[in-house]
């Protein structure tokens, strides 16, 4: 009999990708359990069409990711701080799904999960600011708090880390914007750092890999990236790729968090941090390592080309 893997977040990026990657490989053993709050929409019914079991659960209810998780021998397990910003929620929802795998029996958990920022900047520490009364960077420490949590409970998980999205600069607002004078430009506060980053679509790949490895990654933590590129390297991509000049504007962390918009302090800091501790944050995450697990693993170049096309460019003034 297949496996059953069960993803949560199964319409998102990670856990979308997750689903399509297991449902490519019709000969690799696995079956997969799509999990999402609205079985009826758009995206949960795609899936369906391509062969998934969808399955209504939510993160906030224990009991239906038990039922959810129930038979399954494997569980993706992320969360989604952007969908509501509430740090304290989002540490009550990897409760509830490392309980919900504990209960169920699962045999291997991939828990998506970040750096505890804290642990290198204390709360204490006045080089960025507290968030939230205790936290520097919330998506972040919410998600590496919540680490021990699936170790206290004796799971066999593994810690998968991921990237910066590039998709980031489709969605999130994060691509170039007009400047002042009327150039366009990235803007991030990374200075001359280089930022890991990687193409959502190749996250669910990576973690199919690991599944399918059986249980040689659980108790381990796997750090991904497509790419390390500075701010000059990704806006000269940018470019080449766009037909119209990018440059990179290298605002300060502090400017970055002052710019008003839903989350900016939490980026700032979070950027801050990766530039503050760049080589401990950008040598785990390796990407020659990542594409072992993911030959197809894209560069910014490559992920340009499929997607570039879809990066918002605001009109000349």
């Amino acid at each position: 009999m297949s496996k059953v893997i069960a993803v949560t977040g199964a319409t998102g990026q990670q856990g979308g990708g997750l689903v399509r990657a297991i449902l490519a490989d019709p000969v690799g053993g696995f079956t997969v359990r799509a999990i999402t709050r609205t079985p009826d929409s758009e995206r949960a019914q795609e899936l369906a069409a391509l062969g998934a079991e969808v399955v209504q659960a939510d993160l906030d209810d224990p009991a239906s990711l038990e039922r959810a998780f129930g038979g399954a021998h494997g569980a993706y397990c992320v969360t989604n701080f952007w969908e509501h910003f509430d740090a304290e929620r989002e540490i009550v929802q990897a409760r509830n799904l490392a309980q919900a795998a504990q209960a169920a029996g699962v045999a291997h958990v991939i828990w998506s999960t970040l750096e505890d920022t804290r642990e290198l900047v204390p709360l204490e520490d006045d080089r960025m600011p507290t968030l939230a009364g205790r936290f520097k960077v919330p998506h972040y420490d919410t998600k590496g708090e919540s680490d021990a949590t699936f170790r206290e409970l004796g799971l066999p998980v593994t810690f998968l880390r991921t990237s910066f999205y590039w998709e980031n600069m489709i969605a999130f607002g994060m691509g170039p914007q007009r400047m002042s004078d009327g150039s366009l430009a990235i803007t991030f506060p990374l200075g001359d750092a280089r930022l890991p980053a990687i193409a959502a679509d190749d996250i669910g790949p990576v973690a199919y890999a690991i599944f399918a490895a059986g249980d040689r990654f659980v108790g381990e933590t796997v750090s991904i990236a497509g790419e390390h590129l500075s701010g000059e390297e990704m806006a000269a991509a940018l470019s080449r790729a766009l037909g119209v000049e990018v440059g990179y504007n290298a605002v300060s962390p502090d400017a970055y968090r002052a710019a008003g918009f839903p989350g900016a302090d939490d980026l700032g800091n979070m950027f801050q941090f990766k530039a503050d501790f760049e080589e401990r944050y950008r040598g785990p995450r390796d990407v020659d390592a990542t594409r072992a697990l993911h030959p197809g693993l894209q560069t910014f170049e490559v992920w340009l080309e499929r997607k570039g096309a879809q990066i918002p460019l605001p009109l000349e003034a």
